[in-house]
């Protein structure tokens, strides 16, 4: 190597940190949220999540009529007055703290870059990897914020991500990160949750009727009998977290929750389960919701407020909702670890 090629060689840049691959990126994906809890911005949602061919698995030209012509006619306002419910100063619940966990993360994964997208809504994931892009980065790692797989969630995710290489030419060295439905962390943060409440409340004694729900969010039959790994993994996160609690198999009860429309869905269901409880006199019932790493419409209205309710009314005693995730220790803690995996080799 001549001189001047010896100088430009400690002076200028490598290639790779031109490109940035000095820095991967790791995207935080969750399912996204509404603006406002306004109709306005809730119909701009709806739209969005509702027309998503994995989430309703159905005919355009039959959906399409029904979800313009009745459902984003009439649900917007309903769920807009949910949304208030639950709102935070800071915003909607689900995007403040999917924030606060990649802030977390940003903090703990040195060398790299953590953004936060949302598969309906803004950020969207196209426009991060845009941005990342222009930037120079090269290598990124999506990471669902789903730790049970579905085609109407992961999927849908890499479908987003999948059309973004569609429109461009010079892309991304990709990972895509799967599911964690038994990992350590994220296990032990369930139980952690769980233990700690039970430290401040005392513990549930079976016994006597005390129940702990475990509720997921559902999905039609339609998509599970058609392949969907999704009941099979919320099955190992229960018979996991079971274990990591030295309860014996069973000892938990799986419920699905959020279920819309005529067609049949994943059960039991949840509202129904805690009303029946409450109709048996159940003197107290723990709901934790293992597949949501945020809290969200569906934790915070659905379980706390809804299921609450309806519990009570029946003739149930006390009704408890554990959060678990959000920017606890134990849910940052589950993200690095599935990001450490998702990352491994480029840092």
């Amino acid at each position: 190597m001549t001189n001047s090629q010896d100088a430009a060689a400690t002076t200028s840049p490598s290639i790779h940190a031109q490109h940035g691959e000095a820095q991967p990126a790791l995207v935080l994906v969750n399912l996204g949220t509404p603006t406002a809890p306004e109709p306005g911005p809730v119909r701009t949602f709806l739209r969005e999540f509702l027309s998503d061919r994995r989430v309703i698995e159905m005919s355009p030209l039959l959906w399409k009529p029904v979800l313009e012509g009745i459902i984003l006619r009439v649900r917007p306002r309903e769920v807009a007055g949910k949304y208030r419910s639950i709102w935070l100063e800071e915003g909607s619940p689900l995007m403040h703290y999917t924030r606060e966990q990649a802030r977390l993360l940003d903090e703990r994964l040195e060398g790299v870059r953590v953004e936060v997208a949302m598969r309906y809504g803004q950020p969207s994931i196209g426009s991060v990897l845009d941005r990342l892009h222009a930037k120079g980065v090269r290598r990124v790692a999506i990471l669902p914020a789903y730790p049970q797989y579905a085609a109407s969630t992961v999927t849908a995710i890499n479908d987003a991500v999948a059309q973004w290489i569609g429109r461009n030419r010079d892309g991304f060295e990709l990972r895509l990160h799967r599911s964690f439905p038994a990992a350590p962390a994220y296990i032990d943060a369930l139980a952690t949750a769980l233990e700690k409440h039970w430290e401040r409340v005392g513990r549930p004694n079976f016994l006597t009727g005390d129940r702990v729900v475990v509720s997921f969010h559902s999905i039609p039959v339609a998509m599970d009998k058609a392949g969907d790994p999704y009941r099979s993994e919320c099955r190992r996160t229960v018979a996991a977290l079971e274990s990591r609690l030295g309860l014996a198999m069973g000892t938990l009860t799986a419920t699905f929750q959020s279920v819309f429309g005529p067609a049949q869905w994943l059960g039991p269901q949840t509202i129904e389960e805690v009303e029946r409880l409450g109709a048996e006199h159940c003197p107290r019932v723990d709901v934790i919701c293992p597949g949501f790493m945020a809290d969200c419409l569906e934790t915070l209205e659905e379980i706390d407020q809804l299921n609450r309710e309806t519990f009570i009314e029946a003739g149930g005693g006390d009704f408890h909702y554990v959060p678990w995730g959000n920017d606890s220790e134990g849910a940052v803690a589950s993200l690095e670890e599935q990001a450490r995996i998702a990352l491994a080799g480029w840092v």
